[in-house]
């Protein structure tokens, strides 16, 4: 074979192989499509609805679970990936993030099962409860009165509970304004969006084991002090019993809505906690803060940015992670 005839060889072996490498590629691409609109089109048609209808039915009979589900998505997406590993159980070798003190006051996780089984009846081992998270969320803030977010899907669930690193992750309530932007910004979600978030706090309510250092031994003087006496009658023990149901609404005016109403209120110095202070007051959040408390559009606007952001964080696709039979338990446990 000439030089030419080898070169040529060469050149024609190359454009082969590339090829079958983009082939291969295009063909990786089609069996993970990562997160699209509808996933589950094909596979299990009628599951948004019976999560949709499930999430509905519970708001019906337990109005709280719609605080639950708002909290979840934030508590689950925020730690590294969106991918419900804060619905496992702890294990002998290993804590639930669900009852690390960063999780306190997370509950209703029964009901999470609730709605699991329900598409588990339509189409077993199909649907993750990390979407399941993601869309009762979703579902949710429409309970509360807040806007309908399209969201993605597609997302499979983890194997591990991410205890040992969730404060890395989650700031709190006492941080500073810079580490709450800071732990925000690193998974995309720029400043008004962080405001737009913590209008969550307009609904639900915070216990007292998290406010009574702003009231004992002495009253901080910040608070408004017609909000004080309130706060004061709520939480009449400077070392509440956390075993106790002891706690404050967020917001007194419209305590099940999820509405502007919390910037009204922290701009009026009524914050419960620390963090909802700082946000009235940094010179990086008041304009935004400001904006919200004039324009509910505005904040449906930034809130639904900001949740389809947190919604998408870091999540496991394709043959990542599984599909849980139970979502407290990591299949191999079974």
């Amino acid at each position: 074979m000439s030089s030419g005839a080898v070169v040529f060889f060469f050149f024609a072996l190359l454009s082969f192989s590339g090829i079958c490498l983009r082939s291969a590629s295009a063909d990786n691409e089609e069996e993970d499509p990562g997160l699209v609109m509808n996933f589950y089109k094909d596979t299990c048609p009628q599951a948004e609805d019976v999560i949709r209808e499930q999430v509905r039915l519970l708001y019906k009979r337990h109005k709280n679970t719609a605080f639950s589900w708002l909290r979840n998505i934030f508590h689950d997406c925020a730690v590294q990936s969106c991918d419900a590993s804060l619905l496992l159980d702890s294990t002998r070798r290993s804590l639930s993030e669900k009852e690390t003190d960063r999780s306190f006051g997370l509950r209703n996780f029964r009901y999470l099962d609730t709605i699991k089984e329900a598409v588990e009846r339509e189409c077993p081992g199909v649907v993750s409860c990390a979407d399941i998270l993601v869309l009762s969320a979703r579902d949710g803030i429409v309970s509360l009165g807040g806007p309908h977010i399209p969201l993605k899907t597609g997302r499979r669930d983890g194997r591990k509970s991410r205890a040992e690193i969730l404060e890395e992750y989650l700031p709190d309530h006492n941080e500073s304004m810079s580490v709450v932007l800071d732990r925000f910004a690193a998974i995309g979600i720029d400043t008004p969006g962080l405001v737009a978030l913590l209008g969550a706090h307009s609904v639900g309510r915070t216990h007292c084991v998290k406010l009574v250092h702003r009231l004992y031994p002495e009253v901080d003087p910040v608070l408004n002090t017609d909000h004080v006496e309130h706060m004061l009658h709520k939480c009449p023990d400077a070392i509440p019993d956390p075993k106790a149901v002891q706690y404050v609404r967020n917001d007194r005016g419209t305590p099940m809505k999820l509405d502007n109403n919390y910037y009204r209120n922290i701009l009026d110095n009524k914050g419960l906690l620390i963090v909802d202070h700082q946000l009235a007051t940094d010179k990086r959040t008041k304009p935004y803060v400001k904006k919200m408390a004039k324009s509910q559009d505005y904040f449906f606007k930034e809130f639904a940015r900001a949740i389809t952001i947190l919604s998408e964080n870091n999540p496991l696709t394709g043959t990542k992670g599984e599909i849980r039979k139970q979502c407290s338990v990591a299949n191999k446990h079974h």
